[in-house]
């Protein structure tokens, strides 16, 4: 594919996951809860590798771009693409749901975004996790992310599995780290997300969200390649 179908591809892929997932937790969070939102995101993962990994892989995240060049299976020309179609998609979700917000006259709040310790402050559900806890999970499940997403795309798996696994994976993780994190494993939807929260703390916590999801995509290419060879 021609690098403008991939950046086409990831912008608008990442763009669904940030509105199917966020959008449920803005939206209807109250309504479905933790479970609920949780399964939105694997669904959004599922229809988007389904419907446009043929063209780009799906990545729809940085740090399965990241991992996927640490991986060796992909271009650092590819990678700055990828992310930027990223992050370029994830903020137009972002922008659609805090415009969204404004016509109905509600308030954004948290909207959605990551964070630890005080930024969850009086919400109920939530835990007030160390910087190092939020960290160490953050790190933690996106290497086990990575780990699925390598290994069920690699050239010796069976076919036509790997969205089902990837998108049940995201679940699972989901169901995990939403009351301690928020659950982020992906740079870009809380590149998103923090950018127009009204959390005081979403901008100044943003870097952990992304440099613990960047860490843990590095390690699980390096793992994975170390025990499943060189194959792709």
């Amino acid at each position: 594919m021609k690098p403008g179908q991939k950046f086409g591809a990831e912008l608008i892929g990442t763009f669904v996951l940030v509105l199917g997932g966020c959008g449920a937790a803005v939206f209807a969070g109250g309504a479905i809860g933790f479970a609920g939102v949780s399964l939105a995101f694997g669904l959004t993962v599922v229809a988007m590798a389904y419907g446009i990994g043929n063209i780009s892989g799906a990545h729809l995240n940085p740090a399965v771009s990241i991992g996927v060049f640490c991986a060796g299976r992909m271009s650092a020309k590819d990678l700055g693409l990828y992310i930027s179609a990223q992050v370029i998609g994830g903020v137009l979700a972002a922008g659609l749901m805090a415009f969204l917000v404004g016509q109905y006259g509600g308030v954004r709040g948290t909207f959605a975004a990551n964070g630890y310790g005080e930024f969850f402050a009086g919400a109920p559900g939530y835990v007030q996790l160390s910087a190092l806890g939020a960290f160490a999970i953050e790190l933690v499940l996106t290497f086990i992310f990575l780990i699925v997403i390598l290994g069920v795309t690699d050239s010796r798996s069976p076919k036509g599995f790997a969205g089902l696994a990837i998108g049940l994976t995201l679940t699972l993780i989901h169901l995990i780290s939403i009351p301690l994190t928020n659950t982020s494993v992906n740079p870009a939807r809380s590149i998103s997300q923090a950018i127009f929260s009204e959390n005081a703390l979403a901008l100044p916590q943003l870097w952990l969200f992304i440099v613990a999801p960047a860490l843990g995509a590095a390690l699980a290419a390096y793992v994975y390649r170390a025990i499943a060879g060189s194959s792709v």
